[in-house]
């Protein structure tokens, strides 16, 4: 019998009249034949109380004592909602997090889940309960009450299917689907009737609120499809898999992250384990750094910059000032008010010019653009605070973003028909050739990377000292498009004193014409210094959990800087890192990253 796990947010269980609808739904759900697990939040803004409760009192509260704080609003919710069911002729069984055997690790307020013991939940569900779980939370080795950070209960949802297979996963909100960006920002957003895992992890992970980046990473990994509705409606929600038939769209959604910082380290020297050492000091500060940025050299000097999250600021600050110390760097320049916007989409890497479009479009809102940084299906961008709102809306209209799911919602509309309620799993997992395997007691959330590849055929084209101004990138990936290049990496770096750095690459036998075309624009327009490098290879890691695990980057650079190996450039995504050498050192640094990884590497 398929187990079907029901997430209900804040907003879903904020009173009892909402309880006892939450209740009827997984009643209903039992009823069609299927065991039900409910993940339950913590009642409407309880858990905000309680932030506020502790604030009053201290303002470094301990972060062991704000899990056992937090802990206590999904004990009342799921005391409720079995109430509830009870009292409507059901049966039902409450549990905390510990009861249900989620183990997790000891990093208070931001644990990540280890394991799951699912015989106990197995039991009750073979009894006919309906599992009432609570979200968010877990047990530590040392029998400590641990909390999951934000989007917590999406995770337990998606975690606690992984770990009872076969099995899906329903997640009931305050929204009825995944749109093409939040609807709170670009009222025009439309909903998409399905999306893949990649490009959701993308979208999650830089700031699309429907969804927990963390959540969808153990569904990517364990090939959970994942339903999002709304919980006070029958309108139909969004499928969350990827399959063979998953719509491949240059652009899927565009989102916004806002409360990013910047952070630049300057003057950092260009040899082997500079990187290592910057990012090791973060990563022990468990902080997730977001865009990574570094750009080619000049005199053996280079910049790396990245984001954070702005709760992180100041321990990242505190790592960084050390590093640069350590490596003898000439300082540290930083920004608060800033914020990231993203497109998305899996058919990007197979359409000429979305970047420049992208480019276009905010130079002609007047939106100056920070940095920038790409990968295969990414285009992400840093812009002021004050812009970002502007910068979404226009970008979200330029790729008729508006307009999407209704079109494809129109050419399919039986499509929606499956996602009016739970489905057959078994059927589902047929359609999707998903594996139905039990997996509890694996580790739930250990990083998993496809694949290290090496990309061989590229070079690389940099501009030094370009105007920071709006349109600057606009002009140059334009031209650069018209003329049929093909532009694969684009890294503009945060810029200090009024002018940046642009890298990029190309295909190798396409570099001749690309430089011929940037000195062309430089006598007319005076762009700024033009090099190249012609042997250049990429090394692309892709994977799951890239960023949330936040000693991936740090081991990544270690095993570089082991191998003596420099690296001349650096990207980031959810999914992906990237970072070019030199052709020479090529194979030896892809067989340092294999060796590193070999624990958590499942493909080539």
């Amino acid at each position: 019998m398929a187990v079907i796990v029901q997430k209900f947010g804040g907003t879903s269980v904020a009173d009892t009249a909402k309880i006892r609808a939450a209740a009827q739904r997984a009643l209903d759900a039992q009823s069609q034949g299927h065991q039900v697990v409910m993940v339950v939040s913590a009642m409407g803004k309880s858990t905000d109380r309680l932030v506020d409760l502790a604030a009053e009192l201290t303002e470094t509260p301990p972060s062991r004592d704000m899990d056992m704080l937090l802990s206590t609003g999904e004990q009342v919710s799921v005391a409720l909602v079995s109430m509830a069911i009870h009292e409507m002729g059901g049966k039902a069984f409450s549990m905390t997090g510990s009861q249900l055997g989620i183990a997790t690790d000891s990093h208070h307020t931001k644990a990540k889940i280890l394991t799951i013991a699912g015989d106990r939940i197995r039991e009750k569900l073979d009894s006919g309960h309906i599992v009432v779980a609570c979200g968010f939370q877990g047990i530590d080795p040392e029998g400590n009450i641990t909390t999951l950070g934000r989007g917590g209960s999406d995770t337990s949802a998606v975690a606690l299917a992984a770990a009872l297979r076969p099995s899906q996963c329903i997640i009931h909100t305050d929204v009825d689907g995944v749109y093409t960006t939040d609807p709170r920002v670009a009222k025009d957003a439309s909903k998409l009737p399905e999306i893949s895992f990649e490009e959701m992890l993308e979208l999650a992970g830089m700031g699309a609120g429907v969804m927990h980046s963390r959540s969808i990473e153990i569904g990517k990994r364990y090939g959970i499809p994942i339903y999002v509705r709304c919980s006070f409606n029958e309108n139909p929600g969004s499928w969350i898999y990827t399959h063979p038939g998953t719509p491949r769209r240059p652009v899927s959604g565009a989102a916004l992250l806002r409360n990013e910082s910047r952070v630049t380290v300057l003057g950092v020297p260009d040899v082997p384990g500079a990187a290592r050492t910057i990012f090791s000091g973060i990563a022990k500060k468990n902080v997730a750094v977001d865009m990574i940025v570094q750009n080619a050299s000049d005199d053996g000097r280079t910049e790396i910059s990245f984001t954070v999250q702005k709760g992180d600021f100041s321990d990242t600050l505190s790592a960084a000032k050390a590093a640069a110390d350590e490596l003898g760097a000439s300082g540290i320049d930083f920004e608060n008010d800033v914020a990231k916007i993203s497109i998305v989409g899996l058919g990007m890497a197979d359409t000429p010019g979305v970047a420049a479009k992208m480019f276009q479009t905010l130079a002609d809102a007047g939106i100056n653009i920070l940095m920038i940084t790409t990968s295969e299906i990414k285009v992400s961008v840093l812009v002021a605070k004050t812009d970002a709102e502007q910068a979404l809306q226009a970008v979200h209209s330029a790729f008729g973003l508006h307009e999407l799911g209704a079109a494809e919602a129109d050419a399919n509309p039986d499509y929606f028909q499956a996602g009016s309620g739970a489905v057959s799993v078994d059927d589902l997992a047929k359609e999707l050739d998903t594996d139905t395997a039990d997996r509890s007691g694996e580790h739930v959330e250990q990083v998993s990377m496809d694949a290290i590849r090496l990309h061989d055929g590229q070079s690389l084209v940099s501009i030094a000292g370009v105007p920071d101004e709006p349109g600057f990138a606009a002009r140059v990936f334009g031209q650069i498009a018209a003329a049929g290049i093909n532009v694969d990496m684009i890294v503009q770096d945060a810029g200090v004193g009024g002018k940046a750095n642009i890298g990029f690459t190309v295909e190798r036998e396409q570099l001749d014409d690309c430089v011929a075309l940037l000195e062309k624009m430089t006598a007319e327009q005076s762009l700024g210094a033009i090099t190249s490098r012609r042997e250049i290879a990429k090394l692309s890691v892709a994977g799951v959990g890239l960023r949330s695990h936040t000693d991936i980057a740090d081991r990544l650079f270690n095993a570089l800087a082991n191998a003596q190996v420099n690296v001349a450039l650096i990207n980031t995504s959810e999914v992906l890192i990237n970072v070019l050498v030199s052709l020479n050192e090529a194979e030896k640094a892809q067989a340092a990253l294999k060796q590193e990884f070999a624990d958590v590497l499942i493909g080539d």
